[in-house]
């Protein structure tokens, strides 16, 4: 019989313990990269590119994602050091706002 072809990036459940994963929209690419950013490694980084290339990695990161943590938003630099933290949307977003854990 035929191998059954998993289209998915190749992330461990651990950092999508709030979902089941089996039934996570990967084409919900904000999330998962936020969520990689905010928690993952080297690894996981390279693991998105491959998945979803370069580009669109790197937009989502500069361009599209509402809000990340000082901490990832220091992570997404080291990982992307073409990456300038005054043209990341979630940098500039917040900027001057403070932010109150919950």
């Amino acid at each position: 019989m035929g191998e059954i072809i998993v289209k998915r990036p190749d992330l461990h459940p651990k950092f999508f313990w709030d979902f089941r994963y089996d039934e996570i929209e990967w084409e919900a690419y904000k999330m998962v990269i936020a969520r990689i950013i905010e928690r993952g490694g080297q690894e996981e980084i390279d693991e998105l590119v491959r998945y979803y290339g370069y580009n669109k990695v790197f937009k989502a990161i500069r361009d599209e994602i509402y809000f990340l943590p000082n901490y990832a938003i220091d992570k997404a630099l080291k990982f992307f050091p073409e990456l300038k933290k005054e043209e990341m949307y979630c940098y500039l977003n917040r900027k001057d706002k403070p932010y109150h854990w919950i």
